[in-house]
């Protein structure tokens, strides 16, 4: 689909599981480390605190750890990327310019 199978209201029921974003020191995906893997992103589950790889890696853990435990949202966890992926809602969420350091909003469509 042209929009990525995203919903054409780009809205986000679970808004709420999102705190102000910390300072998150992750060691890289665990699934992976066990495994001997590389991955390419990191994502955090807002939920648990779980740190999973992207969609884009090899094990795609981040995807698996919201299969498995129904956490709908990761933070990414890379430098150069500021936004929240939506599992359930096929949202991503990110941060006004006017304030970087307020929470996630879905993106405009």
């Amino acid at each position: 689909m042209p929009d990525g199978g995203r919903p054409n209201g780009c809205t986000c029921a679970h808004l709420q599981l999102l705190g102000t974003p910390g300072v998150t020191q992750a060691v890289g995906c665990a699934d992976c480390l066990s495994r001997g893997w590389r991955w390419v992103r990191l994502r955090l589950c807002v939920t648990c605190g779980y740190v999973g790889c992207c969609d884009s890696s090899r094990g795609m853990h981040a995807h698996d750890h919201y299969t498995r435990s129904g956490h709908p949202v990761v933070l990414s966890l890379a430098s150069d990327e500021d936004w929240a992926w939506c599992f359930a809602d096929q949202v991503f969420l990110t941060r006004s310019r006017e304030s970087r350091s307020g929470h996630p909003r879905p993106r405009p469509c």
